[in-house]
């Protein structure tokens, strides 16, 4: 496992936080200072929560777990894609359903329905429906394929969850905590860490910092299967 140094994480600014008037209590272990009125995160701490949990996420994928990247806010949402793509793991970059984990039944008849449906438009079998109807199959086909086009390939619940912000994906990180889905996640100087099992405190919301992270989440579950 290669841990990167204090000072590449300082290139990427993963140690800028939120204004010290955001400041989440029990984000104070990891806040080593504040300039300018922006709290700035100790990156000793970040790389000590880095180096848990890349080692939990080794373990668990090396015994084939699955992994679910979640980051739907705007700089997260092509990395997240493309670094789960890369490391062969599902990931979900768009609304959130409600009963993702909690009713994870219905979750596996939508991504049924839109393999159906991608299946019938390659093999040409709608072009047996008028004009309009096709276009209302399309219609159905995009929002499916924005909902669960990450995850269709999830047949079962993930051994655990990478998130890129826990403020943002809330609903998220409580469903897993519900159905006891371990949680790895940045955490920023603006959340509760104690929601998160594998806590990286990191800027998440700087595209570098973003990218450093999640790629090295990436990297280790590439790794880890080889």
């Amino acid at each position: 496992m290669n841990l990167p140094t204090l000072e590449e994480l300082l290139k990427k600014g993963v140690h800028f936080g939120h204004k010290t008037s955001k400041r989440y209590p029990k984000a104070n272990s990891y806040i080593h200072t504040q300039r300018g009125g922006v709290h700035i995160i100790d990156l000793q701490k970040t790389v000590e929560g880095l180096k848990t949990a890349l080692e939990f996420v080794e373990k668990t994928t090396k015994t084939g777990g699955v992994i679910l990247f979640i980051g739907s806010k705007k700089q997260a949402r092509s990395i997240v894609r493309e670094a789960a793509e890369s490391c062969g793991m599902p990931y979900i970059i768009g609304r959130w359903l409600g009963g993702t984990f909690t009713n994870f039944d219905n979750i596996v008849k939508l991504t049924r329905k839109l393999e159906k449906m991608e299946k019938d438009e390659a093999e040409g079998l709608w072009e047996v429906y008028t004009k309009k109807e096709q276009v209302t199959f399309k219609k159905e086909l995009t929002k499916l394929q924005e909902n669960v086009g990450g995850i269709k390939s999830m047949k079962r619940l993930p051994k655990a969850i990478f998130v890129v912000d826990i403020k943002k994906e809330n609903t998220a990180v409580t469903e897993a905590k519900k159905v006891g889905i371990p949680v790895v996640a940045m955490v920023d100087t603006n959340v509760n860490p104690e929601k998160v099992d594998y806590p990286i405190p990191a800027n998440d919301d700087a595209v570098k910092s973003i990218d450093t992270i999640t790629n090295l989440v990436a990297e280790t579950i590439s790794n880890s299967k080889n």
